[in-house]
């Protein structure tokens, strides 16, 4: 009796606990959970894929010209624009060039004054030389007659003594000569200097490249390697400075010895590179950084690298074939590493 009481006890609590689930309906709470997340599958191929060491550069230029002006003077005329390209040999700048006009015409005054004293000193010669040969001869005659008797030996003396006279004349003249020649190479190279100074009145451009800011403009009066009047640099080719960790100088300098290192620079921001050769290894390690200076040279024929730009530099070393791939964003990164 006591047992059955206990079964039917049991039965109805479970009884109770079901309608009471029944009651409550199914929770709101399970289906309001986040969607299950997409799966994607992707390939895992084998490529051949080069070997690449990626860096921060910076874009320099081949060659950087400050323009001064090696005279003073007026600055009369500027034959560009700011920012202009300019050629090699382009005139750039105009000084008055009258102060050194002048200046060489009366240095060729002087140059032709001393010629016409050297043709003087060289005609006095040739006429001393007859002089001096009739007298010379004159002299030996008398020496002889003086030892006859014919004639005294005052007489005698008297035309050795003009000979000699003449003798001195000669060597008057050769110095007279000598002189008006020292002058007249001096005035020559007087006059070449002040064609020189002249010619400074034109400034070219020595590269070919890009103009900066003109610091002097026309009417201005300017002094010699005073102010820079303008800045030409170079932009093609031009260089890209980077630097990259030392350990990876080994694998760079054994890459070297096969042949060229091609080196591409992207602009921040830009997906076209340029394709350039790594022709500069610094000769020392900076201990500070643990790192080693490059330095690319570029054709850089569409101009898409500008001098102080900022530029991706991606370091080809060579290709490895053979190489398991899969999507980088399959890579998880995980107590024990990637």
């Amino acid at each position: 009796m006591r047992l059955a009481s206990k079964q039917l006890a049991l039965s109805l609590g479970v009884a109770l606990v079901l309608l009471a689930g029944c009651a409550r309906g199914p929770n709101p709470s399970a289906s309001s959970g986040p969607p299950p997340a997409p799966v994607r599958v992707a390939t895992a191929e084998t490529k051949t894929l080069p070997v690449e060491i990626h860096a921060i550069g910076n874009v320099e230029a081949y060659n950087t010209i400050s323009v001064k002006s090696q005279i003073g003077g007026t600055l009369m005329k500027v034959n560009f624009k700011e920012g202009d390209p300019v050629r090699q040999g382009q005139l750039l700048f105009e000084i008055d060039p009258r102060p050194y006009q002048e200046a060489i015409r009366q240095i060729e005054a002087t140059l032709q004054r001393d010629e016409a004293l050297s043709q003087q000193a060289e005609a006095n010669l040739a006429r001393d030389v007859a002089e001096e040969k009739y007298y010379r001869g004159q002299a030996e005659r008398y020496l002889a007659l003086a030892k006859q008797g014919v004639v005294s030996r005052q007489q005698a003396d008297q035309t050795v003594s003009d000979a000699d006279s003449r003798t001195a004349a000669l060597k008057a003249d050769k110095a007279a000569i000598e002189s008006a020649r020292s002058a007249m190479e001096a005035d020559r190279a007087s006059l070449s200097n002040a064609k020189l100074q002249l010619s400074y009145c034109s400034i070219y451009s020595p590269v070919e490249g890009r103009s900066g800011n003109i610091s002097v403009k026309e009417g201005n009066l300017v002094k010699a390697t005073d102010v820079e009047l303008v800045t030409v640099t170079q932009v093609q080719p031009i260089y890209v400075t980077f630097t990259v960790p030392e350990k990876q100088l080994p694998a760079i300098r054994e890459r070297m010895r096969s042949g060229n290192i091609r080196v591409r620079a992207i602009p921040q921001g830009g997906s076209a590179g340029d394709e350039g050769t790594l022709t500069f290894v610094n000769n020392m390690v900076d201990q500070t950084t643990a790192t080693i200076k490059l330095k690319g040279t570029f054709a850089n024929g569409a101009s898409r690298l500008w001098p102080g730009q900022f530029v991706d530099v991606v370091l080809t070393l060579g290709r490895r074939p053979n190489l398991v791939t899969v999507p980088y964003k399959a890579v998880q990164v995980g107590q024990s590493g990637r």
